[in-house]
C-alpha cells in the first residue's frame, strides 16, 4: 500500500518520555496503521528535510476502560520513533523543554 509522506506521520507524540528522548536525536511521531519502517523513514525524510538514521515502530495496544457502570476500549495506535543524524533537528519539537 503506497501513501503520501503526509499520509503516514498522523501527529507527533507529546508525553514527558518522548521530550525526553529529542537530547538522544530520537523524535516520535503517531503513524498511520498500515505504514511500514521504510515508508515513515521516506516520509520523515522529505517532509522535514532530515537523515534518518533508524526507525522503531511499536503497536500501542487497546486499554480497557469503564465509567460507572458502561465498559468499553480506547482503541490501539501506531507510534514511530525515529533518529535522526547527530546535528540534525526537526522544527516541531524545537520549542520543547527538556
Amino acid at each position: 500500500m503506497s501513501l503520501h509522506p503526509n499520509e503516514v506521520l498522523l501527529a507527533p507524540v507529546v508525553s514527558e518520555k518522548s521530550y525526553g528522548y529529542i537530547g538522544q536525536n530520537k523524535y516520535t511521531f503517531r503513524v498511520h496503521p498500515n505504514a511500514h519502517k521504510t515508508q515513515v523513514r521516506q516520509a520523515v525524510e522529505e517532509l522535514f528535510d532530515v537523515k534518518v538514521v533508524g526507525v522503531n515502530v511499536v503497536k500501542v495496544q487497546p486499554k480497557p476502560k469503564r465509567r460507572g457502570a458502561f465498559k468499553g476500549t480506547k482503541p490501539g495506535w501506531k507510534k514511530a520513533i525515529v533518529q535522526v543524524r547527530a546535528g540534525d533537528t526537526i522544527e516541531i519539537f524545537s520549542g520543547a523543554q527538556v
